[in-house]
């Protein structure tokens, strides 16, 4: 029985996940305007840039796993490009040392 329960908590919880990305994309469309998109090629453009990007906001929120949900919801709502969101995620990964680093001095 606890079996049963383990695995139906979990299909509720990846059936949440889905929903709520789905959400966000669909905010995320409706709300992103050109001049976001522009903003988002101008600043990610660079492969570099993006992974600075991505390190430093996830540096700022301490969540690389925020920073990668919001990259991907960009590209789903097509403000991003996968090869932008990409590099910000790496730099994510990146980010997330910040917080190992200064917990070690």
């Amino acid at each position: 029985m606890e079996i049963l329960m383990a695995v139906l908590v979990l299909l509720a919880g990846c059936g949440v996940f889905i929903a709520g990305m789905n959400m966000l994309g669909d905010g995320l469309e409706k709300s992103a305007g050109g001049s976001l998109k522009k903003l988002l090629g101008k600043i990610s453009g660079n492969r570099f840039a993006g992974v600075g990007i991505g390190a430093g906001v996830t540096a700022i929120i301490q969540s690389s796993s925020a920073t990668s949900v919001m990259a991907i919801g960009f590209v789903n709502a097509g403000v991003m490009t996968l090869y932008q969101a990409a590099a910000i995620i790496m730099g994510a990964n990146i980010g997330t040392t910040v917080t190992g680093v200064i917990v070690a001095f």
